[in-house]
């Protein structure tokens, strides 16, 4: 069985930089992390690999050179190899023109029986990467998933529903996108650093993968972030002090009053 771990690098939590003119994110800064996610969809294939004989995990990340630090945790983690989706003509792609690259990665590495992804990223939560992927691909789909058995030809996953679970049967190859409650990721051991530093993660291309630039990046991407902008707050504060004479309540009860009526004129009331 060959398994797919599909692994972002996002920024850090305070850490989030946009730009301005291209309405998308900065992924060039030295804070940046393995989405947490994608880190217990890594962890998971790596218990399946440990469970099922024969069984390889390959970790891909699509993003700047930078991103080669999240792959060889993945090694040091105990994945087998380690692929970096990287290019200029990447840059800028929404979660369409990255699934597209996604995919073809997945097409090129050939007899995949599943790929595994967190169900959203931190950085933008939409969710959508995964399912893209596999739509792209032509395989099944299943979402929100909290667990997974393996079997000869297909896989019980139970995915988390809005009012509990629900068990699927899914058929080999397939795409699931999973939860945290899946398991609880580790630390790379002594070894598995070794590893990581001896081996070489691969790095592909549009040339690679036979994709065209105009499907790719900004250029490829339908959606577009038309305008950033930070949130104003504007807090209008008075300090009312107990005295013992009730005219702090009296002013608050007033001042209540006031805000009240105001609201009702500005709902058209």
């Amino acid at each position: 069985m060959n398994i797919v771990a599909l692994v972002k690098q996002v920024p850090g939590t305070d850490n989030v930089k946009m730009n301005p003119e291209t309405g998308t994110m900065v992924r060039t800064g030295k804070d940046n992390v393995i989405n947490p996610l994608d880190e217990n969809a890594l962890t998971e294939a790596l218990r399946i690999k440990q469970q099922t004989t024969g069984t390889t995990v390959t970790a891909v990340s699509m993003g700047p050179q930078t991103a080669e630090k999240a792959l060889k945790e993945a090694i040091a983690l105990g994945a087998d190899e380690g692929i970096l989706l990287s290019s200029r003509a990447f840059a800028g792609a929404d979660t369409i023109a990255t699934a597209r690259v996604l995919a073809a990665a997945v097409k090129k590495l050939e007899n995949v029986s599943m790929i595994l992804c967190g169900e959203r990223a931190t950085d933008g939560e939409t969710g959508q990467t995964g399912p893209m992927v596999a739509a792209m691909l032509g395989i099944p789909v299943v979402t929100f998933v909290k667990e997974i058995n393996v079997g000869e030809n297909t896989a019980i996953v139970i995915r988390i529903v809005e009012n509990g679970y629900e068990k699927v049967e899914i058929p080999y190859p397939f795409m699931a996108t999973v939860v945290k409650d899946i398991n609880e990721p580790g630390f790379p051991t002594l070894s598995g650093k070794v590893q990581a530093r001896e081996t070489l993660v691969k790095v592909w291309s549009e040339e690679e993968l036979g994709l065209p630039k105009n499907e790719l990046g900004l250029t490829g991407s339908p959606t577009r972030v038309v305008k950033i902008f930070s949130p104003k707050l504007a807090r209008d504060t008075r300090i009312l002090k107990h005295d013992g004479s009730g005219n702090a309540v009296g002013i608050l009860v007033k001042l209540l009053q006031e805000k009240k009526r105001n609201c009702i004129k500005g709902c058209g009331k």
